[in-house]
């Protein structure tokens, strides 16, 4: 089954398509649609990730800083069953 991720990037709503074999998760997959270099912001995260006390540390950090690159709403879309 294919999944997809909708998101918003500077005020315009996009969907790409999403696979755990491209990406590591949906953040990086919509870094790479729009063509941002992640490699700061990973070593960053992993920075964040060996001193944080929990992981809450690191999600946020990762949503303040996909919000300063000018992402919103990153999620993936769920499918409607047939019949609802």
């Amino acid at each position: 089954m294919a999944r997809i991720v909708s998101y918003r990037f500077k005020g315009v709503a996009r969907q790409i398509p999403f696979s755990y074999d491209r990406f590591r998760d949906l953040y990086e997959a919509v870094a790479a649609a729009e063509g941002i270099d992640l490699s700061a912001f990973l070593a960053m995260e992993q920075q964040v990730a060996m001193t944080a006390k929990d992981k809450a540390a690191i999600k946020n950090f990762r949503q303040q800083a996909f919000t300063k690159m000018g992402f919103a709403d990153i999620a993936f879309v769920r499918d409607s069953e047939p019949g609802n």
